[in-house]
This record gives structure tokens, sequence and C-alpha cells, in this order.
């Protein structure tokens, strides 16, 4: 977790950034560290952005838990993980949501669309809710048309980034007005 208490904070400008295909390879239902690619300099794209002011924010759809691939134990291990590992070369993550329902689903509790699921805006808009994000110059990163939706449905501009490397997507962002 970050030191920062989202109450005491200045609101600033947020990137909500998706994580499979985005942070990481869209490998496929990832939950384990050792399947962890991470996409070309997305340490130094967040870094950028804390450099920026920005806050930063993951948000991921992972029905994988809906599917019973894997718990939302296990996916919080490797949240905390990937949040360590970015720390350790400079780069924070603020915060993280995670939608792990899906109505085609198998394990109880889980099997319904809900209001998270991208590209609903409800992961984005519980993140602002909780944090002092300033709507003006935030906006969405994500590898889908639903992550580029889910940002248009919370009044937010969305970028859709096809790979590569990340930094320089930001910069791109970055260099011109929001």
């Amino acid at each position: 977790m970050s030191g920062e208490s989202p109450a005491r904070s200045s609101p600033r400008p947020a990137a909500f950034l998706d994580r499979d295909g985005v942070i990481n390879h869209d490998d496929g239902f990832v939950a384990t560290r050792d399947r962890i690619r991470w996409m070309p300099n997305a340490a130094k794209a967040i870094r950028r952005l804390n450099d920026a002011g920005y806050f930063v924010f993951f948000f991921t759809n992972q029905s994988g838990v809906a599917r019973g691939f894997f718990t939302e134990d296990e996916l919080n291990t490797l949240h905390d993980w990937m949040r360590s590992e970015l720390a350790a070369r400079g780069a924070r993550i603020d915060d993280v949501r995670y939608c792990p329902h899906h109505p085609k689903g198998t394990v109880a509790g889980y099997l319904e669309d809900h209001h998270w699921r991208k590209p609903k805006p409800g992961m984005i808009l519980d993140l602002m809710a909780h944090w002092p994000v300033r709507r003006d110059g935030s906006f969405v990163i994500g590898d889908r048309e639903s992550d580029i939706e889910a940002a248009e449905a919370a009044r937010l501009p969305g970028f859709l980034f096809a790979g590569g490397d990340l930094d320089a997507f930001v910069a791109e962002i970055l260099a011109k007005p929001i």
C-alpha cells in the first residue's frame, strides 16, 4: 500500500491503467508471479506518471476468480507482489481495483454482470470516490475497447495501447493537452 492517506492528499489527476495488456502482457488468466511478463518500460512509465504528480491506479477485470482458475487471495497476493516489484524500481501504484465477477463463471458468489465489470465504469468511479482525483487531466489507458468504453462512461479520455514501450506511449499522452 502507499503510505499516503487518500483523505489527506491534495486533489490531482489520475492515470487509470488496465493491468493485462498494459502493465504486463495479456497471457490469459495470469494469477502467479512466474507468469507475469512485464510490458517494456512499465515501471518507467509509472514512475513518469508519479513524477508528473498523477495518482496511478490499476483497474482490471479478473474473471478467472469467477471461473475457478484462482482465488481472490491469490490475486491479491499477486497484486501485492506486482506493487512491490514496481516500487523497487521507483514506481508507485496508489491503489488497485479488480472485478472478479463474470455471469458465465462457475464459482458461486461471482456469477453476475457486476457494475465494476468493464465496460462499466464502476472501478474507476469507486477509485474516484475514495481518492481526491481531479477529473481535469485524468485519463485511462487500456488495451481493449471495453477499457475505452469504461473511460467514456466515467467521462474520461481513454487511450488504446497496442503493446510495446509503455513509457513512450505515456510520454506521448503527457505531451499533449488532455
